[in-house]
């Protein structure tokens, strides 16, 4: 279903197919501090595990790992993936570089491409995702694009000897069809 890897632009912001070049910057991002809190990501990452990664993310028909570029910079990611063909659903999730990416509307852009994209060209019908209880940027980003909390997790996440509920959300392509005028 994600077979097809294209080049999302908007206004702020270029999703591009994440290839070998970005590596040092998906390293830099999986190693901030803040953003391993908000992704909850308690692993420790090695550049070279990262240039492996991305090295690899053209050949994977069953998610679609894009680059978010500013003005030309690596700025995060944006990634459909725990695809579920039968039932015509994904996951959804996304990560900044930080201070550099936060408060800017990267994020808001992004999604929005990713999710304008899945609902085009795509038969989904569901995207969902989860977000830590204590990330209130996030979920007013996910709320003002259409995502609905559909339950929580309970103590899902430990950091710091203190345990975290996360939020499921989703947005569905009615919905979505509804916001952005595609009926």
């Amino acid at each position: 279903m994600f077979s097809d890897k294209p080049v999302l632009t908007g206004e702020r912001v270029t999703l591009r197919p994440v290839g070998a070049e970005h590596a040092d910057g998906l390293f830099a991002l999986v190693s901030d501090p803040e953003v391993r809190r908000l992704t909850g990501s308690h692993a420790a990452f090695e550049l070279e595990a990262c240039r492996r990664w991305c090295a690899t993310r053209a050949g994977q028909a069953d998610r679609l790992d894009l680059a978010i570029e500013a003005g030309g910079d690596y700025v995060g990611e944006v990634v459909l993936n725990e695809l579920d063909e039968p039932n015509l659903s994904c996951n959804l999730r996304i990560a900044l570089i930080g201070d550099r990416a936060f408060g800017k509307g990267y994020g808001t852009e992004a999604i929005a491409l990713a999710l304008d994209h899945a609902f085009r060209t795509t038969p989904l019908h569901r995207v969902g995702l989860e977000v830590f209880a204590f990330n209130d940027r996030a979920r007013h980003v996910y709320e003002k694009l259409g995502f609905v909390e559909e339950g929580r997790l309970r103590d899902a996440l430990r950091w710091d000897g203190e345990w975290y509920d996360s939020l499921v959300m989703s947005v569905l392509r009615p919905d979505w069809q509804a916001r952005s005028g595609l009926l």
